[in-house]
């Protein structure tokens, strides 16, 4: 069962497909990519030159339908994942989803479901978990370095003054478009790898562009966990003029740790790297984080850098041994977890809309 090959379709083939995806693929031993949905070629942006091995298809539909496909890949806007999803399920195919996974927790548990059902497992795209800065955070909070942490900042902040015209910025929150689905999703799931569901939500949306628009470009999403759990702030604003745009500030009962910057995988990725490449995942020493402890009753400060990078590799790898024979709980992020955080997600839009915090 080991040296079998899964064949592996992509359905999309914009940056995600190209950036994130077919580069893991062609990275993960055993899984060969076999096809890729191509709507409308260009000259400059054509799948079947940059892949002449694959089979190129023009609709879905056709590709979904391919009986030597084992594993199907799902790119395209987050209001297709669902039904991509669930015909892929009934196809009798295996599913990768980029996230935002769907754009409600109801159809999250549809298509849970279906995959119980048929037998077939997804895997929701949240590769933020295997950010080499969020690594570091985790192995500091499991090993207590900063004692009991009271609150959790994560920040994804840029300076964006223009609204893009992707699905990013077009899409409605109905259809999981807009910042709380495209970067909220992000936070929410590495605090809740770390803490778990919330007992309470507290939303605050804004447009920091001030262009008119009635969805929001920036979100602000506090998590309770009672009384005896940290506070976590989760933050993402276009209006952010900074050389360095603050990722993480964690405090403890022991002491506090801050990091700069985003993980440098995916412009890496961009720039044509692969996992396996040299210093592939490993940031600038001077992008090293900063941990304060207490040492004698007193505040001391060192430079902290990341963790040896596990890259985003390990979630097709993962799920590679799921398929292999792991089954669910070998899923390296499972669909229920994604339902779970947009859960949260739900909440938050909820508060927003209300201007009162919702318990969970």
């Amino acid at each position: 069962m080991a040296d079998k090959k899964y064949n592996v379709g992509v359905i999309g083939y914009g940056m995600s497909a190209k950036v994130f995806h077919i580069p893991l693929i062609q990275v993960t031993p055993n899984f060969t990519l076999h096809s890729i949905v191509q709507r409308t070629p260009k000259p400059n942006d054509d799948a079947s030159k940059d892949h002449p091995e694959a089979k190129i298809y023009n609709s879905a539909d056709a590709l979904i339908a391919d009986p030597s496909l084992d594993i199907i890949v799902v790119t395209t806007t987050p209001d297709t994942h669902f039904s991509f999803t669930k015909a892929a399920l009934e196809a009798g195919k295996h599913v990768i989803v980029e996230k935002p996974f769907v754009p409600t927790a109801a159809e999250a548990q549809s298509l849970i479901s279906i995959s119980q059902k048929t037998g077939k497992l997804i895997c929701v795209y949240q590769n933020r978990r295997w950010d080499s800065d969020f690594l570091t955070v985790k192995k500091l909070i499991k090993e207590g370095t900063i004692g009991r942490v009271v609150e959790f900042n994560t920040f994804f902040d840029r300076y964006k003054p223009v609204r893009p015209e992707s699905w990013k910025g077009t899409l409605g929150m109905d259809n999981a478009g807009g910042v709380v689905y495209d970067l909220g999703t992000h936070l929410l799931d590495q605090a809740y790898v770390l803490f778990g569901l919330p007992k309470s939500v507290t939303g605050f949306f804004a447009n920091q562009r001030g262009d008119g628009a009635e969805e929001p470009d920036s979100v602000t999403i506090v998590l309770g966990y009672g009384k005896e759990g940290p506070l976590v702030t989760a933050k993402a604003g276009v209006l952010s003029v900074e050389v360095e745009q603050l990722r993480f500030w964690v405090r403890g009962s022991e002491g506090s740790f801050r990091k700069n910057r985003l993980d440098v995988q995916e412009d890496q990725l961009k720039a044509g790297l692969k996992p396996g490449h040299e210093g592939f995942g490993v940031e600038e020493a001077d992008a090293s984080g900063t941990l304060t402890v207490l040492k004698d009753g007193e505040p001391v400060k060192s430079i902290l850098a990341n963790v040896q990078p596990e890259t985003y590799a390990s979630l097709y790898s993962g799920f590679s041994k799921a398929i292999e024979g792991g089954g669910e709980a070998a899923v390296p992020v499972k669909a229920s977890e994604a339902r779970d955080v947009l859960r949260i997600i739900e909440a938050a839009k909820e508060s927003a809309k209300s201007g009162k915090t919702v318990e969970l």
